[in-house]
């Protein structure tokens, strides 16, 4: 799970089914699941990203490839990787197309990245073709008959369609869709429809993905977009001002539809191309009893299911990053029969691990915090920085271990009833950076002289799976000569970096919360190494009836 250190999203909802309760989630950016005990099959729909449109008479972007399926099997306790396609981005220049979606994934199942809009040549007589992909971009305003081809690689069924042409310099193509190919444009100055998508019911009520973008114009009417997401096309006519540089509209996100193509204005002006819509990955399945946990690894909306009054929870934020010192553990809360109404939607928020930093030489920072993780009303608190060379690191869900020859520094603090402070120095030449703290424990001191890196504090079990499990470790301080480096907290903290050297600090583990382990560092800080990211948070819950 992770991408960016960027919030992931994803739609949950239950409803029942013989045998069991039947469960759907739509993921909005990549993540990880892990399939349920006693799940062995899912259905699925994967739509990757769209394409951005072209500018300047530019075609509609493709887009994204669009593949549906039942009863694909799984493995109860595996772990799935989701990875949701990003839109592509419309051209912002002349003569150059626009950029093409990116892939989404499930497992094995992956659809491709919607073809980039074609442009106008403006350095010949000829336009510039749309690029292939999951739909084809539509061909740009110009004299070549050419759009990119969709299903590209092939899949059975197809995942898309072909662009729309443009022929004459006055009307470029749409681009292709799921359902349909892209519109031709019509002379003397109609841009190309962009391609129908393809509705699907997975999520219980029926929706349109993957429309292809529609086509750019000179004066005339533009392409609109096709139904499923796809952005309407642009024509600026010759009112329009010459120094303008408008976008056409963008495609809707999560629907994997492509961009509109950009319009111009024959005194010099031109529109830039709409982006493509992000894609969507959706799973369906069976789960045989609502007292099987739940895990959430990315930010989720949840619908609470008919008969469902509680649930049993645990949630844990992301971890701090390190600096010199480790990065505090993210905040951990747990309890039992937190009340919920059935057939409400519930925002389940899962907090990124901080991003380590470097805390020595000229340019130098603390470790950044954690971000909170939600369940309802209750919230833990992301975990504090590592500090930075002769810096207290920051407060948290647990507080950061100060960092190395710090003087005066407190130990930072954490929030009571969910962590603790990070680890002193004595201060001093040669004094180590302290550990981050812990759900269950304070980071340990770093040592002066031949002391080593504080260790990060131990975080605290969970049983809440079935299993006892640790969360919420922090990073263990770096260490720096003559001392070792400190070693992570129980639940997921990372080590820190080796004394007298470069070496970086180990990231916290993903979905446990923990502090990222302090960077290793030479006498007097003048080189050294970077503190490891925070791991991300995690939500589990057991429905109650």
């Amino acid at each position: 799970m992770t991408g960016i250190h960027q919030l992931l999203f994803s739609n949950f909802s239950t409803a029942t089914a013989a045998g069991g309760s039947t469960i759907i989630e739509s993921f909005l950016a990549s993540t990880t699941w892990t399939a349920p005990t006693g799940v062995t099959q899912v259905d699925y729909l994967v739509v990757a990203g769209g394409a951005g449109g072209g500018s300047q008479i530019g075609g509609g972007g493709g887009a994204g490839g669009f593949r549906v399926g039942t009863g694909f099997s799984v493995t109860a306790g595996t772990d799935y990787s989701i990875t949701v396609g990003a839109g592509g981005t419309g051209s912002e220049a002349a003569a150059v197309i626009g950029s093409a979606g990116n892939n989404s994934i499930f497992s094995t199942i992956t659809s491709n990245g919607g073809g980039g809009g074609g442009c106008f040549n403006v350095s010949g007589p000829d336009s510039r073709a749309g690029a292939d992909g999951g739909s084809g971009g539509g061909n740009g305003g110009g004299g070549t008959s050419i759009a990119g081809a969709g299903n590209t690689p092939s899949t059975t069924p197809s995942q898309g369609n072909d662009g729309g042409v443009g022929a004459t310099s006055r009307h470029s193509g749409g681009g292709g869709g799921a359902g349909g190919v892209g519109a031709a444009g019509v002379a003397p100055a109609t841009g190309g429809n962009g391609g129908t998508g393809t509705a699907s019911d997975i999520t219980g009520s029926s929706v349109t993905y993957a429309g292809g973008g529609g086509g750019g114009t000179e004066g005339g009417t533009a392409g609109t977009g096709g139904s499923g997401g796809g952005g309407p096309g642009t024509t600026t006519g010759n009112s329009h001002p010459a120094s303008a540089r408008q976008s056409s509209t963008n495609a809707t996100a999560n629907t994997g539809g492509g961009g509109g193509g950009g319009g111009n204005v024959p005194s010099g002006g031109f529109d830039y191309g709409g982006n493509g819509g992000s894609g969507i990955v959706v799973i369906k399945y069976v789960l045989p009893s609502l007292a099987t946990p739940l895990t959430f690894r990315g930010t989720t909306k949840w619908k609470a299911p008919d008969g469902v009054s509680s649930v049993d929870y645990l949630v844990v934020a992301g971890g701090g990053g390190g600096s010199c010192g480790g990065g505090g553990a993210g905040g951990m809360l747990t309890g039992t029969s937190l009340s919920i109404t059935s057939g409400t939607e519930y925002t389940i928020t899962v907090g990124a691990g901080g991003i380590g930093k470097l805390g020595v030489t000229g340019v130098r920072f603390n470790g950044t915090n954690g971000s909170d993780s939600t369940l309802s009303s209750v919230t833990s608190t992301g975990g504090g920085g590592g500090g930075q060379y002769i810096q207290a690191g920051n407060t948290g869900g647990s507080g950061g271990g100060v960092g190395l020859d710090a003087t005066s520094a407190g130990a930072p603090a954490g929030v009571p009833g969910q962590g603790n402070a990070g680890g002193t120095t004595p201060g001093g030449p040669y004094s180590a950076g302290g550990g981050g703290g812990g759900a269950g424990a304070v980071g340990g001191n770093g040592g002066a002289l031949s002391g080593g890196g504080g260790d990060g504090g131990d975080g605290l079990a969970s049983s809440i799976t079935g299993s006892s499990v640790f969360y919420a470790g922090g990073g263990g301080g770096g260490g720096t000569l003559p001392g070792p480096h400190g070693v992570g907290g129980n639940g997921g903290g990372g080590d820190g970096g080796a004394q007298n050297s470069t070496d970086p600090g180990d990231q916290g583990v993903d979905a446990k919360g923990g502090g990222g382990g302090g960077g290793g560092s030479n006498p007097g800080a003048s080189n050294g190494g970077p503190g490891g990211n925070g791991g991300s948070g995690v939500v589990i819950i057991k429905m109650n009836t």
